[in-house]
């Protein structure tokens, strides 16, 4: 039987951007993830395959046994980030992949790849399981981000997530209020880089203080509020305040002025989901607007 392990994906319902820099963040796991499988073999070395939502394999290379190094992949970019978190993962714990057999190691995403619901957080929290290292630790050593991704593929409710001094601070909220049931998350068929978003946001000259002071009031506003029109004010307050420390439109301004309910951008602005309230007056609206993909939110969020 081989070892198994699951991380759960990630949306960031508030605290984009300033979550960097401390704010408080609001943020739900997903009911879609990602498995590792991990089967023992002789082989001396690491044969690795990366199936799509539909088992189908996306990746794949092959790795010689403790020294990593690559024999064959199908995409040099994908196996170089691979081979540094797998050494990352050996530097954090030297007991790892140093014995002599050979590992045959299988990923399958539950999502396509393009929704951007963590399938590097995912996958990062999953090595760190089978590693026995600190996830947060592997993640910041090999790349960058908040970790407020890694939070929730171990976290089976929302959690409020916030960097003091560079330590991260997790609290399990209670289930999210039955008023977010009529909520849905729209795919803007396309797909942000989220390093690039914050290379982005840290070029801007801002007062990070004073936004990290703002948006850490809304999330806490938000976590507790328990009415529509309310959420809806604090997250149309929430984008504008983004809106004008990034220097670009809100998403609703960019693609959707004429809707009649409220669109807020989820994670890196431009891409992936945004969140939409109101559709239940026009639920056609997205669907002509040619973004057939629409999830409730209770299909969504676990």
């Amino acid at each position: 039987m081989p070892q198994q392990f699951y991380g759960h994906g990630k949306l960031l319902i508030s605290g984009e951007y300033a979550v960097l820099d401390g704010a408080v963040a609001w943020a739900m796991p997903t009911k879609f993830g990602q498995h590792l499988r991990v089967f023992e073999t002789n082989s001396g070395t690491i044969v690795w395959k990366s199936l799509d939502e539909k088992s189908l394999p996306w990746f794949t290379a092959v790795f010689e046994q403790g020294s990593l190094i690559e024999i064959s992949s199908s995409d040099t970019n994908t196996s170089h980030t691979l081979q540094k978190l797998l050494t990352e993962a050996q530097r954090l714990n030297p007991d790892f992949l140093n014995a002599s057999k050979g590992y045959t190691i299988e990923t399958e995403l539950t999502f396509p790849r393009d929704w951007g619901l963590g399938s590097s957080s995912t996958l990062i929290s999953t090595i760190a399981q089978w590693a026995r290292i600190d996830p947060f630790q592997l993640l910041w050593n090999a790349f960058s981000g908040s970790g407020y991704d890694i939070a929730c593929a171990t976290h089976h409710t929302p959690i409020s997530y916030q960097l003091k001094n560079g330590v991260p601070i997790v609290t399990e909220l209670a289930k999210p209020p039955t008023f977010l049931n009529s909520v849905h998350f729209v795919h803007l068929n396309r797909k942000r880089n989220s390093r690039d978003a914050i290379v982005a946001y840290r070029e801007r000259e801002i007062d990070k203080v004073a936004l990290i002071k703002k948006i850490s009031t809304l999330t806490i506003e938000m976590i507790a509020c328990s009415s529509m029109e309310h959420f809806e004010r604090l997250i149309r307050t929430h984008e504008a305040l983004l809106s004008e420390a990034l220097g670009i439109p809100t998403i609703q301004q960019e693609l959707f002025s004429d809707y009649q309910g409220y669109v807020k951008s989820l994670g890196a602005w431009g891409g992936d989901f945004v969140l939409v309230t109101g559709l239940d007056k026009s639920p056609d609206y997205f669907q002509k607007k040619g973004y057939p993909i629409v999830v409730p939110f209770q299909k969504m969020i676990l």
